[in-house]
Order: C-alpha cells, then sequence, then structure tokens
C-alpha cells in the first residue's frame, strides 16, 4: 500500500517539543516500551577472498533480535551510520554498519576505490546479508536494508537481488541518479577513462561508470513487494528529491517523506524527523515490541 507523499513541516519549536515528548514516551508506545543498554563488536565477513569490515551495535538481550544492516554513503565508512545505529540498538534491534570495499581512502575493508562501483557494493551487501542471518544474535526472519545516499542505490539494487532474505528496505536521500551523472560526463561508454577522479571526491575506475551505463534501478524496485521507506531532503543540492519521488512510484509498497529544509544527509532536527520515522516504520513491521 502507498502511503500520501507529503512535505513534514512543523515549527522548529512545536518539533523539538513534539520530539522530546515521543523520546519521554519511550520509542512512542503509551506504556512506554523497553529501552536497552548496547555494546558494540566488530565483525567481518567475507566476498570471495577479500574482508569487509564493519562494526555491530548489540542490544543487551539474550533473545534473537531483529537486524538493520546500514550502507554508507559515497567517501564515507561504517561511522556515519553511528547516529542511527545507537538510537536503534537502544530499542532492542541490532545494526551492523559496515565499509564498503572501495567506497572510500579510509575504507577498513579490502579493495580500493578504483575497484568500487555501485553494483561492487550491491555484491558486497549480498555477502553480508547471506553472512550476517547466520548470527547467533540475529532473527533472520526481520532483516532490513538501510541505504543512505550511494549506499541507498547500492541498497535498492541488492534489495531486489534478495527479496525473500528482506523484511523491508530504507532508503535516505538516495542516489539514484548516478547512471544520469556518468552519462551526462561522458556521453558514450566508448568514452569513460581507465580512472578518473568523480567530481573531485574520489578516484574511480571506469567500471564505476560502466557499471550502471545501460542500468535501470527503476524497473529493478517494481521487484521489490516488501515494505520500503524513502526519507529526502527537499533542499538536497546533491540528489534532488525528485528522484525519490519517481522511487515513491516504481516501488508497489511505500512510505515516502519529504523532509523540510533537509539537505544531504540529515543533521539536528532532520535527523530527529528521520529517526522518528524510522522508528515508526520498524515499529509496523514489529521490530518491537
Amino acid at each position: 500500500m502507498k502511503k500520501i507523499i507529503g512535505i513534514t513541516e512543523m515549527p522548529i519549536a512545536a518539533r523539538e517539543k513534539e520530539s522530546q515528548k515521543k523520546a519521554d514516551e519511550n520509542n512512542f508506545s503509551k506504556g512506554g516500551a523497553k529501552l536497552y543498554s548496547y555494546k558494540t563488536q566488530e565483525i567481518s565477513c567475507k566476498i570471495g577472498k577479500q574482508n569487509i569490515y564493519g562494526t555491530a551495535f548489540l542490544p543487551e538481550t539474550q533473545e534473537k533480535v531483529p537486524l538493520v544492516i546500514y550502507a554508507h554513503e559515497l567517501c564515507a565508512t561504517h561511522q556515519w551510520g553511528a547516529g542511527y545505529a545507537k538510537e536503534l540498538a537502544r530499542r532492542g534491534v541490532a545494526v551492523y554498519a559496515f565499509d564498503f570495499r572501495g567506497g572510500s581512502a579510509q575504507s577498513k575493508s579490502d579493495g580500493d576505490t578504483v575497484g568500487m562501483s555501485v553494483m561492487t557494493e550491491a555484491d558486497d551487501l549480498d555477502a553480508v546479508m547471506q553472512e550476517s542471518a547466520k548470527w547467533d544474535f540475529v532473527d533472520s526472519s526481520r532483516i532490513v536494508l538501510m541505504g543512505a545516499s550511494q549506499g541507498g542505490m547500492a541498497s535498492a539494487i541488492a534489495s531486489a537481488r534478495n527479496r525473500e532474505r528482506l523484511a523491508g528496505l530504507i532508503l535516505l536521500y538516495p542516489a539514484l541518479l548516478v547512471r544520469d551523472d556518468v552519462r551526462e560526463e561522458f556521453g558514450r561508454i566508448e568514452n569513460i577513462p581507465e580512472r578518473f577522479n568523480w567530481k573531485g571526491w574520489i578516484m574511480v575506475g571506469k567500471n564505476y561508470a560502466a557499471d550502471v551505463w545501460n542500468y535501470d534501478v527503476y524497473k529493478d524496485m517494481k521487484k521489490f513487494e516488501k515494505p520500503v521507506l524513502i526519507l529526502h531532503g527537499d533542499k538536497d543540492d546533491v540528489v534532488n528529491f525528485s528522484y525519490s519521488k519517481r522511487a515513491a512510484k516504481s516501488y508497489p509498497n511505500v512510505e515516502f517523506h519529504i523532509i523540510s529544509g533537509g539537505s544531504h544527509v540529515f543533521h539536528g532536527e532532520h535527523f530527529s524527523q528521520a529517526v522518528d520515522y524510522i522508528l515508526n516504520y520498524l515499529r509496523d513491521l514489529r521490530f518491537f515490541k
């Protein structure tokens, strides 16, 4: 079922008051949901002969718990997901945030940036999903991908490949423009150089552009029928929210919110709003008792 697409608008003071009220009510439930202490644990996954490094945020409980797999932005690391991970772990949801192979110069995973593309990132997610379902603390029937920016694009691809493994999908300002960007930059696939500095951000290889040249992510979205949550700021100057609007029309079962004033990467009040939406979405999936 698709929910109404709208812009979140509320005076700042009222938003802050409401956010605090919700926090005081412990995850919005009338009786107050249990809050957990949590610990972090370094866990590595394998893809072929290469290593994927990540950190798990684990609620302190003996029960199996739901898992959210966080896929980070381009030029970022697993640390960019820590804010969301702490909020979810306190509610009894484990989070695994990892470094894409070649996802940045600071990545602790194997590989280098010249070998990275959105498709190799989707491959990383495939490997993480396969291994994490076997972890003894994970309820494998309740696994959700949460991808931000380019990690959102990779998550959209991986979710279409792994429909039976997942309970849902969360996309934060997903960089669904990658194919448009590389086509605008090079014009023809034959013009892609072996190596190039992408937007002055990161040195990448030919496969970064070639891998998505003929790929239509919106076509694959139609295959994923589990609940999807999309959040995008209307002041995003990196990825226009029109890309997420189109995604909201492509997914069969989607909830889409435009964060008024939100930029690319949510901070402050916009981060708080995003957390609220994420918690409500996960509660609807029965990730909370």
